[in-house]
């Protein structure tokens, strides 16, 4: 047995770190492949939005001569500095099922860790820390929605042989079928008018001719609504701009949700097409004819939509806005024709979310694990 580990420098290797994925899912029909092109343009120092904060490398492990794994390695100071952490971000880990392939990684990435005076290593996150969250410990039958991410089963394994211990707690993704016949619905529907009866609440669509209002709006919500979570990592507002951009050009309005009091903003609710329904067949756009395929499947509007986060400001939380947020949802989804609302991630332990989703309905479907080790070298 002969593993090594290099760091990519070329840009063969660079190649070989970003179509890895395919070798290890080639027989898997319900991964989802990355969009190269974009993949790409996260990696680069040059284009990358990451590399405005944060510095880092890649790696790729070879089993006697032949590519068997990819690690990165990287450190956002400003995030560390609002967390009073000294993590080093990991992240693009794949690997094949040999724990001495992953140990060889780990290894590597935290000796980047310590030349960089760091004191832990955590992850894995795709640089962004909402690009490829977290393990997937439950939920492997089923293809991921939008922005969520699917890993081998034995992965789970190799953090926790290593050292790695749960960060914080799991994010989950629930998923309820729309049907205007279901008792539990029709339940939510009766107390959402009752809601709106007894409050001041109301819902209303996103103004996308006013986009940077509307950023703001939706980042004082991030702010302020996460902070009571174990390890939030608190949005930058032109992250977060950089982030949502790309959604102006796809979302339709009426299925951004704010609820306001009293003219001001106190909730957010976003719903998107689940394009993974479509880009589950184009291949990563790896080739040409993949383009095509694009081409045909894009204007097919996809069975589920996916929510992303419900934010609500603390201080409404007993008003009942989450439940007008979910019942509009639903409402309108159904409306447009989708069958299928997917709820991805909340945190385990934010207590509103995952309580309202179960009660109308929702199953939990799948489960990611964030991980930490300290570095003792």
């Amino acid at each position: 047995m002969n593993v090594t580990v290099q760091k990519v420098e070329s840009k063969r290797q660079q190649r070989i770190f970003l179509t890895f994925p395919w070798r290890i899912y080639k027989d898997d029909p319900l991964w989802v492949p990355p969009l190269l092109p974009q993949r790409k343009k996260t990696i680069s120092p040059q284009r990358g939005v990451f590399f405005r904060r944060g510095s880092a490398d890649f790696f790729v492990a070879y089993y006697d001569g032949k590519p068997a794994g990819t690690i990165c390695a990287a450190v956002d100071p400003p995030g560390n500095a609002q967390r009073g952490v000294a993590d080093c971000v990991i992240g693009f880990f794949e690997c094949v099922n040999r724990y001495e392939v992953a140990k060889a990684l780990f290894d590597r990435a935290a000796l980047w860790a310590n030349d960089q005076g760091l004191e832990s290593l955590f992850g894995p996150f795709n640089l962004d820390y909402e690009d490829g969250y977290g393990v997937l410990v439950k939920g492997h039958p089923t293809p991921a929605a939008l922005m969520c991410g699917h890993t081998k089963d034995y992965y789970q394994a190799f953090f926790e042989e290593y050292g790695f211990v749960k960060a914080r707690g799991d994010s989950l993704a629930f998923r309820i079928t729309l049907d205007p016949n279901c008792d539990r619905q029709r339940r939510l529907g009766r107390l959402a008018e009752v809601v709106k009866k007894r409050s001041k609440l109301r819902i209303r669509s996103a103004n996308l001719d006013q986009f940077e209002q509307e950023l703001d709006r939706i980042h004082e919500l991030l702010v302020k609504s996460l902070v009571h979570l174990p390890g939030s990592i608190p949005w930058r507002r032109d992250v977060l701009g950089e982030f949502l951009l790309p959604f102006r050009k796809i979302v339709d309005p009426d299925l951004i949700l704010f609820v306001e009091s009293e003219g001001k903003t106190v909730g957010w609710y976003p719903g998107i097409p689940n394009l993974n329904e479509v880009f589950i067949k184009v291949n990563g756009l790896r080739h040409p004819w993949n383009y095509v395929q694009l081409l045909l499947n894009i204007k097919k509007q996809p069975k589920c939509i996916t929510t992303k986060s419900i934010l609500v400001l603390p201080e409404f939380w007993q008003t009942g806005a989450g439940i007008l947020l979910f019942d509009e949802m639903r409402k309108r989804a159904y409306a447009r024709g989708y069958k299928m609302v997917d709820l991805s991630l909340t945190a385990e332990d934010n207590p509103q979310t995952p309580l309202i989703a179960t009660r109308v309905g929702a199953e939990e479907y799948k489960r990611y694990r964030t991980y930490r080790k300290s570095i003792q070298l």
